[in-house]
């Protein structure tokens, strides 16, 4: 691949936005060639903004520009298959945010066009590239806390979306507890055997016309024996609580806090810290390395560290999770071979 990456923007709402001002203006090596948005005036508004030489309302526009290199794709999940395809079969490299696509047999036919037409696919999974979530990767790796046994993730968002998101989303295991699913087996280094899920509706009661829950709870069981736990919710009145652990025979990692800044107020009623509000503020540079990581890897004509492969697996988990909860039962995936 060329020095230089032309790349296009597809879906400019709050993350596509972050997407498009990082590649125009933080990484090097890239140019943002076009920002797509299919409502009117948000793409001319961006491209203004950002100094971008060409905006569009049509995918097809960038689909069919020779001149673009790859697509960055955050549109609805619903549309990620037909846009995966379109892009693929116009030779385009692409990196899209997750879940790779709405159902498996989607991303079983997606992957098949990426394979048949020779393109990369990264899967927009970014607490991988976390520098806390990172580090602790390295030092498991490492052999630092032995061999790992247990996984723990927690997930605690008290940003509830409204009804009309809730309505599109796949559910609270598809939406949120897939960026656990992933980040566990990331850091484990071995695949999901079993999942046993469960939850419920305990404050956001319009979630049950959609068949969705704003806390649960997942249990995985990992093919070298290991176990683990997720705890999912949008009930945390407090803030964005992300955090991770993994216990291994000689120690313990602990990934994550709820400080916002490492200030701590004292005074006569005792002591306080503030609170990271939401997921910008706890991921914001996350984002802008996983683009960064997308880049160098088509500028080195390498294949990306989190790829389709990656997005499948973390989709059955999700879709297991989702089955368990709704049947009441624990549910076993396919053997996986990809770690």
């Amino acid at each position: 691949m060329k020095d230089q990456i032309r790349v296009a923007v597809i879906g400019l709402g709050r993350l596509g936005y972050w997407h498009a001002e990082n590649l125009a203006t933080k990484i090097k090596g890239v140019q943002l060639a076009s920002v797509v948005d299919p409502l009117d005036g948000r793409a001319e508004q961006v491209a203004r903004e950002l100094g971008i030489p060409r905006w569009s309302k049509d995918p097809r526009e960038v689909f069919e520009d020779a001149s673009i290199d790859a697509v960055v794709l955050v549109t609805p999940t619903s549309t990620h298959a037909e846009m995966i395809t379109q892009a693929a079969n116009h030779g385009k490299q692409i990196f899209v945010e997750k879940p790779i696509t709405q159902t498996l047999e989607e991303a079983d036919q997606v992957i098949q066009v990426l394979n048949k037409n020779n393109v990369s696919c990264q899967v927009g999974f970014m607490r991988r590239f976390d520098p806390a979530y990172a580090e602790a990767k390295r030092r498991i790796d490492a052999g630092d806390i032995g061999k790992p046994l247990y996984f723990k993730g927690v997930s605690r968002d008290g940003n509830c979306p409204p009804a009309q998101f809730i309505k599109h989303s796949g559910g609270l295991f598809l939406d949120v507890a897939i960026h656990d699913y992933d980040i566990a087996r990331f850091l484990m280094g071995t695949e999901v055997e079993t999942v046993t899920a469960t939850g419920n509706v305990l404050l956001h009661t319009f979630m049950k016309e959609y068949e969705d829950v704003d806390q649960a709870v997942t249990t995985l069981t990992f093919g070298s024996g290991a176990a683990g736990d997720i705890e999912t919710m949008r009930i945390a009145p407090y803030g964005y609580d992300i955090r991770g652990e993994v216990i291994g025979t000689e120690g313990s990692i602990q990934i994550g806090s709820l400080r916002h800044h490492d200030v701590l107020l004292l005074d006569t009623k005792g002591s306080t810290h503030d609170i990271i509000p939401d997921f910008p503020t706890k991921f914001k540079h996350a984002y802008l390395l996983e683009m960064e990581h997308f880049i160098d890897s088509l500028r080195k004509s390498e294949r990306p560290s989190c790829t389709e492969i990656d997005g499948k697996i973390a989709l059955e988990i999700a879709a297991a999770a989702t089955e368990s909860f709704r049947t009441a039962a624990t549910v076993k995936l396919k053997k996986q071979v990809s770690i």
